[in-house]
């Protein structure tokens, strides 16, 4: 199968989930105080296939502060009948007009609204991938 393909059928699971991945949870590493690559759950809330995922932080916690210091990341989706493996760079948005459109039900509970002063979103932007969607197989640079 050509690396299209599987890109098209990895873009579909991030967009869409799937039965057994409809939380549409994920792994973000970023780059800690120290040097070292530190993972946490986060929940995709904004996706472009596998060329940016969005995900809301707050200004003042670590995800936000280490981003802004190095902005090397990865994220991993899985399951058992995936891996998705990206890397690329992230950057904190701010912006009113980016928050809104990024904003999810539920976040009610971590933030005020969209123009919370506390509430980011950090998008991911890919560089390359690492694909295991569909029992097939892809790597490459995007």
């Amino acid at each position: 199968m050509m690396n299209q393909e599987i890109i098209a059928k990895a873009a579909e699971v991030i967009n869409n989930g799937t039965p057994e991945w409809k939380d549409r949870f994920c792994a973000l590493a970023l780059i800690d105080e120290k040097g070292y690559p530190t993972a946490s759950t986060v929940s995709i809330a904004r996706a472009d296939g596998i060329k940016t995922l969005s995900f809301g932080v707050s200004l003042d916690n670590n995800k936000a502060r280490r981003a802004g210091k190095n902005n090397r990341a990865s994220v991993c989706v899985n399951s058992p009948n995936f891996n998705i493996t990206l890397v690329g760079t992230v950057e904190i948005l701010t912006d009113a007009e980016t928050k809104k459109e990024t904003w999810c039900d539920g976040w009610e509970k971590h933030w005020s609204g969209a123009d919370d002063p506390n509430f980011a979103v950090l998008r991911f932007s890919t560089e390359r991938y690492n694909l295991f969607v569909g029992w097939e197989s892809a790597e490459g640079v995007l």
